[in-house]
């Protein structure tokens, strides 16, 4: 910073005082329990008289930042010191949500961890792995090894870079099978990506048996954790590096935004790209690659976010005890084939989930499984479609993780775009039934299920 300005010199003064606050507002809130960090986040009373009083954290809807003067801007511009700029980098509502996502994914590990906002969770599928596939001639045959059990835009995102970049694709076709995981990666990989529990087969995976292979390839783990969110797994403590996020689904349960996030631990592995990259990877993503490509949440969405996720840990727990009822029950009708939900002792995977799935601050009773699950219907697919199409109070929907009770059928939907033989990778079935349980009473969905079910 020796040629700068005394002028700029003094702005960057001045960010440094800002950060340091900032920095210890965020060592107190690491102190408090999960509900408290879900509640406040870094907004504190301080904030508050800053914001005329408000106990609320503001939306700021304005496109840009005001500078003091050119000395400001160019200190803000160049990232001397703390700075929204424009809307499209940054925005002070969305960094009240990402230091609370932040903090709460980062509930109990030591480490320092950073999020990032995005316009949805697809945006943070692609920005939390496309860095790593840049051209490097120390490493010219770049592969990506992720389990074949995930949502369906990542199916076939990950199906683009392999078609269209030419990096060979290794899928994971039983993501608890170690053995397949070390077949597949190497001193080329470049990540190694896993959903757990995945959409819509709630597959689960041993996570730092996994990380464990890919950091001794100097690999980074990326983990979809968006169907248990922190309030049930925080994978950064089990060695993952970096979180992604659909915000969209239980975070914001209300059902009005569409948002995604990148949350990651200082210090990642990668073979390729600037210090920058593996220090702090999500403000990486934020100041460079994000910033160029735009896909920015809007503040509004943001606040409706943070209102939401104040009460995460109660709302989980309810539709987690909620869907293991539902579960049981659809175990025991004669209409149902089978039902996958990671709380059934009798689901492949059942003690990775137990190992992995806790309720946080629940104590000694803090086995719960999330609200997903999904079934499949005896006759086969016609069967299961007249079953669908009886439902009278769950919703029809490609949407998950919401106060109400949503159900699909992927096969014709969140995983229509995959082809034939890719949906036999993806372990698909045409009478699957993927059922999101929302907080109305067990009673009245199960009601709805039954009657559905009854002519199956």
């Amino acid at each position: 910073m020796d040629n700068l300005t005394p002028g700029v010199q003094a702005f960057v003064e001045q960010g440094r005082q800002l950060m340091e606050r900032e920095q210890k507002q965020r060592t107190t809130m690491r102190t408090k329990k999960f509900d408290t960090i879900a509640v406040h986040g870094l907004y504190d009373m301080q904030s508050a008289l800053e914001n005329q009083g408000s106990i609320i954290e503001p939306a700021f809807l304005a496109t840009a930042q005001h500078y003091t003067n050119s000395d400001h801007m160019e200190a803000g511009l160049a990232y001397l010191m703390p700075a929204w700029t424009y809307a499209r980098v940054a925005n002070p509502t969305l960094h009240y949500l990402e230091e609370t996502l932040a903090l709460l994914e980062g509930y109990g590990f030591e480490g320092e961890v950073s999020a990032h906002l995005t316009g949805s969770g697809m945006a943070a599928v692609f920005l939390g792995t496309n860095s790593f596939l840049m051209n490097d001639p120390a490493h010219p045959r770049p592969n990506i090894v992720a389990s074949a059990r995930c949502y369906g835009g990542t199916f076939t995102l990950f199906t683009r870079y392999a078609n269209e970049r030419g990096v060979d694709l290794r899928w994971v076709r039983d993501p608890l099978n170690l053995e397949e995981w070390a077949s597949k990666i190497d001193d080329e990989t470049r990540f190694v990506f896993g959903e757990m529990p995945a959409n819509p087969s709630l597959a689960v995976i041993d996570l730092q048996a996994v990380a464990g292979l890919a950091h001794a390839v100097n690999a980074p783990f990326i983990v979809d954790s968006t169907i248990a969110t922190p309030a049930l797994m925080r994978p950064l403590l089990h060695g993952a590096d970096i979180i992604v996020h659909s915000v969209s689904k239980s975070m914001s349960a209300s059902g009005f935004v569409i948002a995604g996030a990148i949350i990651s631990r200082a210090g990642i592995p990668s073979k390729v790209g600037p210090d920058e990259l593996r220090g702090n990877y999500a403000m990486y993503v934020k100041g460079y690659p994000h910033r160029d490509m735009g896909p920015t949440l809007s503040p509004f969405s943001a606040l409706m976010t943070l209102n939401d996720l104040r009460t995460l840990r109660s709302r989980t727990d309810i539709t987690s005890q909620t869907a293991m009822t539902v579960a049981r029950w659809l175990g025991e009708n004669p209409a149902v084939e089978s039902v996958q939900y990671p709380g059934l002792p009798g689901f492949t995977g059942h003690a990775t989930a137990a190992q992995y799935m806790r309720l946080v601050d629940a104590g000694e009773d803090a086995a719960r499984y999330g609200y997903l699950l999904s079934f499949n219907v005896r006759g086969g697919a016609l069967a299961a479609r007249q079953a669908f199409d009886r439902l009278q109070m769950i919703w029809r929907a490609t949407d998950l993780g919401r106060v109400k009770s949503v159900a699909t059928i992927p096969m014709i939907s969140t995983h229509q775009q995959i082809s034939g033989t890719d949906k036999d990778v993806a372990g698909l079935q045409a009478n699957l039934i993927r059922l999101s349980v929302g907080m109305e009473h067990p009673e009245d969905i199960i009601a709805d299920l039954q009657q559905a079910l009854a002519g199956a």
